[in-house]
């Protein structure tokens, strides 16, 4: 959420910068309701000393042997002057935080112009895409003749968007989540965390899936529970209305869970296979850092999703978001894009993002140096990787011309030794 002194102060410079991202900021609206909570503020100080004033003059009266009715009454009045005035100033506070709870973050100064993904920006490409001398099959095609890949299976036991993996395929997208584990936690430094999958509705407040986007999430209505759309929400979450010491800084966590969409309003794109699906399976990083390590750390953890895609071989690129292709809560984004022969194109695969103080406030998660006052965290996090689509580019750029997948070098450890995925 933004900082609402920021608008109170810079108002103009706030509506041009989210106007740059495509968003119309109800400025009438704001300043209708900055103008009664001031009001409404005044008169409840107002009142309020007022009877705290009349209440020290009883003290006073009594003390003294005076008659004191006259002046109760007019306290019992003050106080039900007050009260109507504070359940009013309630009122437009919750008006003015609804209204600031819909505003998306601010894009940083560094962040590309644009107001759509075709003005995004590359920022840079790694590895070549492979010639094949044979017709390339996308990874249903391959997963299929596998007999290792069943979405018919799966539509049975729930419906569209979901998949059933078995044999080899099942166990190297368990030997992706362990790779992804162990290279993080190993050579990364990030602590490995195991988290709930269902979570409140504050988590999701905090980080920004909520109230703004609650047709994506799966809801547990008898509970009022929400199936995570990203382990994002808890990882970071974790830190709600906490207090750090500085020398904690940075925490670096990383989480393999599964994450549960509903894609409202993606009807119809990319709905064969396995790359949007309402049932995924990701490892996601997540750190809070100081404020003035806050680009660095996320220029950090990019290159640590990178460096996942570099030891399987995958081509891939980096993009820099414009301003009008941001998240909700983004400051600033690179996205991951690996190559999938099938499509002859580059397709996400990684978000890593930065926050600044959006999801902090939200949460009230913040930080504390000796002598000074505490202050709000900044949030970045990132996918180290979707497993299914790092599955579904390694099916598609390992296949051979009879069909057969290699396995990437770094994962055969965890596959038992396995050098190829053949027919069951």
């Amino acid at each position: 959420m933004l900082d609402p002194q920021l608008l109170r102060s810079e108002l103009d410079k706030v509506v041009i910068a989210l106007s740059n991202r495509g968003y119309s900021f109800d400025v009438d609206r704001f300043l209708g309701l900055e103008s009664q909570r001031k009001s409404l503020q005044v008169q409840v100080e107002s009142v309020r000393a007022l009877r705290n004033q009349q209440s020290k003059r009883i003290g006073q009266m009594k003390a003294a042997g005076e008659d004191v009715a006259q002046v109760l009454a007019e306290v019992a009045g003050l106080g039900d002057q007050l009260t109507a005035a504070e359940r009013e100033l309630d009122l437009v506070q919750i008006d003015l935080d609804d209204l600031l709870q819909g505003v998306p973050n601010i894009p940083g100064s560094d962040v590309p112009d644009g107001l759509g993904e075709d003005e995004n920006v590359e920022i840079r490409i790694w590895g070549e895409p492979k010639s094949f001398e044979f017709d390339v099959s996308d990874h249903v095609d391959l997963g299929d003749a596998l007999q290792q890949m069943d979405f018919e299976a799966a539509a049975k036991l729930t419906g569209s968007r979901f998949v059933v993996l078995k044999g080899s395929l099942a166990r190297l997208h368990r030997a992706l989540i362990q790779f992804m584990l162990d290279i993080h936690t190993e050579q990364h430094e990030y602590n490995e965390t195991y988290v709930p999958y269902l979570v409140n509705r504050s988590s999701l407040f905090g980080t920004g899936q909520l109230p703004k986007f609650e047709e994506d999430q799966f809801c547990m209505t008898e509970d009022d529970f929400f199936l995570i759309p990203t382990a994002e929400v808890p990882l970071t979450n974790l830190y709600r209305s906490e207090i750090v010491d500085v020398e904690q800084l940075p925490i670096k966590m990383v989480a393999h869970t599964p994450c549960f969409r509903r894609e409202a309003g993606s009807y119809g794109r990319d709905t064969r296979g396995m790359i949007r699906q309402h049932q995924f399976e990701k490892v996601e990083l997540v750190q809070l850092v100081h404020p003035d390590h806050s680009q660095e750390a996320l220029e950090e953890l990019t290159g640590h999703a990178e460096r996942i895609l570099q030891l399987l071989k995958l081509p891939y690129r980096v993009i820099a978001l414009c301003k009008g292709d941001l998240g909700f809560s983004a400051n600033k984004t690179y996205d991951l894009e690996v190559w999938l022969p099938s499509q002859d194109c580059y397709r996400e695969i990684s978000s890593c993002s930065s926050f600044d103080t959006f999801q902090a406030r939200r949460m009230q998660a913040r930080f504390k140096a000796e002598g000074e006052k505490p202050r709000l965290l900044h949030t970045i996090n990132g996918s180290g990787l979707a497993v299914g689509r790092t599955l579904v580019a390694i099916l598609e750029n390992n296949q051979t011309d009879t069909g057969e997948i290699v396995v990437p070098e770094v994962l055969r450890s965890y596959m038992g030794g396995c050098e190829k995925i053949t027919h069951l």
